[in-house]
């Protein structure tokens, strides 16, 4: 029993030697100091006299110190032991190093031939041309690879070479093959290939690729080929060439309307609201879901609403609202619709009061504790807008307490912070927000981050805190849709309270205000006003940032966008703007962004 036991301590203390020794070896190799490295691999291989990264790094270590005789020993008895073609790579690029072209060549070539023999060899034997930067035989070596057997591994691989080599066309065909045999990998792929594509549809590499994925779909006709044509239009912002592809794709495959139903939504975000439309009159004439009908009719309504100007369409929608209520009744499965009609009557219809009536009427249903509270808080905000605020606070608690630790449960919280705060009643606002700080929802936490810090920042000023309960008035008086009464509030607080710290906050609230309202001009001068006189305070960065977007989008003075643009790259580099203006400054320069 003490000789087993000593068997296995002697092999634990070998083996603790030997990591000692492979940590060091790898250490003198890095550091150039070859001769060292060099006697630790050996003494490591005669332990283990297989291992293929020993041996390589002792031939590696004698090419180092230009020993090609030696080297070319070691490498002729691994070809005779192991029978690796991999170690032929080995020669032949030792002879490579000798200026002895023909040699290597030679050996290359018998190392490409046993590969076609014994497919099994192809990764190892790749590897070693990719090592060596003989990327034609790497890439040899796995088309080889590809006619033997049936790695789908080799596209990935092939795709990589292709790259390296400036063959993108090559590169793109063999990303395409990987994701047909390896669907899951789709995503990875579509990130990897997000570096070529841009927005310009003319610009070469989007052009190569829908030649690429052209000449697959007409070779072979598959509904993931309309997939990624689909994508290439949606980065190109072509929403409507991305909906006939989604289109062909649904007709092969009807069992999900999910990607039309991302492409609508992405529409929408992108402001190609007649496409969103179209897309969603699709599915809605397609589907036989009703939760996914009633989804895609109260965004094809909610669309509307947004594009909408005239009291007449008002109608009409609200009439479309009216009758699928009817249709879909109120209830656990109905929630959305509700909630969508709701906004259309507090929002568009200027009816708070009919809003809150048919609030209180769906909270009589049978419904989940979830539901409820998503009505509850939709009630609560309805509350606030009309300044009732103990009703609102009442049930936003009541929705903290029936869904607890949700994030339904924190943004309630966080409500019940900003209506304490359109009271006036900061104390207990901030004592909120204190706990919200570590909220698990990051929006939740970095709105109540915000708020408490305008809270800290300009409370204490004067005993009355007047300034910025004005502030909190005019804030109001925003969320109710009076942007005009705002304005002027704001205007007054300006004339009345000059020297308040809080004026860099007032000046940037009035000027997204403006912008609201379109006085384009009224909101540049607040912006330049907050830069002129406020450039030390935390606030300027925004204000660069919001000037140079007015003038890019609606002033339509690119010239001075760029130098605001310029502004916070190089002088407020930790700007949470920093990125997207760095983006469309080289927009604005004419770099071409991948």
């Amino acid at each position: 029993m003490k000789s087993v036991v000593y068997f296995f301590l002697s092999i634990s203390c070998l083996l603790s030697m030997a990591q000692e020794d492979l940590i060091l070896a790898k250490d003198y190799y890095q550091n150039g100091k070859f001769k060292k490295a060099l006697l630790l691999y050996k003494k490591l291989q005669t332990v283990s006299s297989s291992n293929s990264d020993y041996n390589l790094k002792i031939i590696e270590c004698h090419q180092q110190l230009n020993q090609f005789n030696s080297a070319q020993d070691h490498i002729e008895s691994q070809v005779l032991s192991s029978k690796h073609p991999q170690y032929l790579v080995e020669l032949g690029y030792n002879y490579q190093l000798q200026n002895k072209p023909e040699q290597a060549l030679l050996n290359y070539n018998q190392a490409l031939l046993l590969t076609e023999q014994k497919p099994q060899y192809v990764y190892g034997v790749a590897k070693r041309f990719e090592a060596h930067s003989l990327l034609d035989q790497a890439i040899e070596v796995y088309e080889i690879g590809l006619l033997r057997s049936s790695n789908p591994n080799y596209y990935y691989q092939l795709a990589g070479l292709y790259a390296a080599k400036q063959n993108i066309e090559k590169m793109m065909e063999r990303y395409m093959d990987y994701v047909k045999t390896n669907p899951p990998y789709m995503n990875q792929v579509m990130r990897l290939l997000a570096d070529y594509i841009s927005e310009d549809a003319n610009q070469p590499y989007n052009q190569l690729f829908k030649k690429v994925l052209l000449k697959k779909l007409q070779a072979n006709p598959d509904p993931l080929w309309n997939q990624w044509l689909s994508w290439l239009y949606i980065q190109q912002k072509q929403f409507s060439k991305a909906f006939v592809q989604e289109k062909a794709v649904y007709r092969r495959n009807s069992e999900s309307l999910q990607g039309l139903i991302n492409l609508a939504v992405l529409a929408n975000e992108q402001k190609a609201y007649k496409t969103a439309l179209n897309i969603f009159e699709y599915i809605i004439q397609n589907s036989t879901d009703q939760r996914t009908l009633i989804y895609a009719n109260c965004k094809f309504l909610e669309i509307q609403l947004d594009i909408s100007t005239d009291s007449k369409s008002y109608q009409d929608i609200k009439a479309s609202y009216i009758m699928l209520l009817d249709r879909y009744q109120l209830g656990q499965h109905s929630i959305e619709l509700q909630l969508s009609y709701v906004h259309f009557l507090a929002h568009y219809d200027n009816n708070v009061q009919d809003a809150t009536t048919f609030l209180k009427t769906a909270l009589k249903e049978n419904l989940s504790k979830l539901t409820a509270a998503k009505l509850k808080m939709k009630l609560a905000d309805l509350f606030v807008v009309q300044n009732k605020f103990n009703q609102a606070l009442v049930y936003y608690t009541q929705i903290q307490m029936a869904v607890k630790n949700s994030a339904l449960a924190q943004q309630a919280r966080f409500k019940v912070a900003k209506t304490s705060f359109y009271k006036g009643d900061f104390d207990w606002a901030e004592t909120q927000l204190k706990v919200l700080k570590s909220s698990a929802s990051q929006l939740t936490a970095n709105d109540a981050l915000e708020l408490q810090l305008l809270i800290t920042d300009h409370t204490g000023i004067d005993s009355l805190n007047s300034a910025l309960k004005q502030y909190a008035k005019a804030d109001l008086l925003s969320l109710q849709n009076k942007p005009k009464e705002a304005i002027k509030l704001l205007d007054s607080v300006l004339k009345d309270y000059k020297s308040d710290p809080i004026i860099d906050q007032v000046l940037l609230f009035q000027a997204h205000l403006y912008e609201s309202q379109k006085q384009y001009m009224n909101a540049a001068s607040n912006y330049l006003k907050i830069i002129k006189d406020y450039k030390e305070e935390i606030l300027v960065d925004d204000a660069y940032f919001f000037l140079a977007e007015l003038y890019r989008t609606h002033l339509k003075d690119l010239e001075k966008a760029q130098l605001n643009y310029e502004s916070i790259i190089f002088n407020h580099e930790d700007s949470i703007h920093f990125v997207e203006a760095r983006y469309q400054y080289r927009l604005l320069r004419g770099d071409l962004i991948n």
